[in-house]
């Protein structure tokens, strides 16, 4: 019997605002658990997170984003899991690509689109995605919220459903449950008890360590000033500043940014105290910054933009700033989004990221099945490839700076 009596049944909600915060958090970032089974905080997983996301018009059926949470209840209405997963139209925003399978679907007359995603929109930030309370049943009910989203998918007429940047305990359930597993890389910089700056740039060997104090200085050299605010420093004029650099570096990129303008004026004044913003002034101008999230045990650089050009200044907004950070408030990670292997020699390493993958056709899903079979094995040889290039010292020996 699970917590709170009665049988389990399956909801799909299309706007978070249709469960309570405080139910849904109690199962993304639950608190109060004993010591050794606490669950690190995730920002992206909150209710104010996905809202904010959804009243901005960032992710929503117009933008090619609907919601379709997947809610676990007993019968009295008590949570006991989530999902947060949604409708797409495409494939944009999502940092694990399937535009080639769509392409080669139309090609052989299928319709790739409409499918669910599970997963944080905009966000390669690895997490839970099974988001279940904490209870003695709790790895049950995460097969019973696989079997349900499947359930769901086969009758809803999509042609499939994806989970992405998962963690490796649900890949595996996952892939037990007959979803297609996939795996990739992203660069995580790890905190090794450092109290300075000064000690993680000890533990890279000597070329690496001029390097970086080398970019450090030239990143401010035109007279550029670079804060790190937090909380209640924040204010709407950063925001709009930030939008700016958003908007400037975004459309250069990628054509077409995702966050509206009001998305972060929401989690301005609702999460400030998980945001670490960086805004880089030169003369008393903003003209570049990045955003940081706050976690249990990582800090999660998202995004970056600018109005000006500066040698290495990217590399001190997103990453130097963001180690100093993790090392001054005592996290164990930095993990700086998806892609850039340049992100090596600054002291980040490549880590495995999951994602598990239900298809409906089974001629698309054979191809599938053989082309992930291949894809795995280059992303472990690259993965070890790259982490034989690590910039840290392999001898504690090595000869300092002078």
């Amino acid at each position: 019997m699970p917590e709170g009596g009665g049988k389990l049944r399956i909801r799909i909600i299309e706007n978070i605002q249709d469960i309570s915060a405080a139910e849904w958090d109690a199962c993304a970032n639950p608190t109060g658990l004993p010591p050794g089974e606490e669950i690190p905080y995730i920002p992206f997983l909150s209710h104010a997170f996905l809202l904010a996301l959804e009243k901005s018009g960032s992710a929503t059926e117009e933008a090619g984003w609907g919601p379709r949470h997947l809610l676990l209840e007993t019968a009295d209405g008590r949570l006991m899991g989530a999902m947060p997963m949604y409708l797409k139209s495409h494939s944009q925003g999502e940092y694990v690509f399937d535009h080639s399978w769509a392409d080669a679907y139309h090609r052989a007359g299928g319709q790739y689109y409409p499918k669910l995603q599970v997963c944080v929109p905009f966000t390669p930030a690895p997490g839970r995605r099974m988001l279940l309370r904490p209870h003695a049943n709790a790895s049950q009910h995460r097969d019973l919220m696989i079997q349900y989203a499947t359930e769901v998918a086969s009758k809803s007429g999509v042609s499939s459903l994806h989970f992405t940047f998962i963690q490796k305990e649900e890949w595996e359930a996952l892939g037990n449950s007959g979803f297609l597993q996939r795996t990739d890389y992203q660069f995580h910089w790890t905190n090794q008890g450092y109290e300075t700056f000064e000690d993680f740039l000890n533990s890279l060997n000597s070329r690496k360590r001029k390097q970086i104090r080398k970019e450090r200085r030239e990143a401010v050299a035109n007279g550029i000033k670079v804060e790190m605010l937090t909380g209640s420093d924040i204010k709407e004029a950063h925001w709009q500043a930030f939008f700016r650099f958003y908007m400037n570096t975004g459309r250069n990129k990628w054509g077409r940014p995702y966050l509206t303008r009001e998305f972060f004026s929401l989690i301005g004044a609702t999460m400030a105290d998980r945001i670490a913003l960086v805004i880089c002034s030169r003369d008393g101008k903003p003209i570049a910054g990045a955003i940081n999230f706050i976690g249990g045990e990582a800090l999660f650089g998202r995004n970056w933009g600018c109005i000006e050009e500066h040698p290495f200044l990217h590399f001190e907004a997103c990453y130097y700033q963001a180690i100093d950070f993790a090392i001054s408030h005592g996290l164990q990670r930095v993990e700086a989004g998806a892609q850039g292997a340049h992100k090596l020699a600054r002291g980040y390493l490549p880590n495995l990221t999951y994602s598990a993958h239900w298809i409906k056709d089974p001629r698309l899903r054979d191809a599938i099945k053989h082309y992930l079979a291949q894809e795995r094995a280059h992303v472990n040889a690259d993965s070890d490839i790259l982490s034989g290039h690590s910039p840290f010292r392999k001898n504690m020996e090595e000869e300092m700076d002078e």
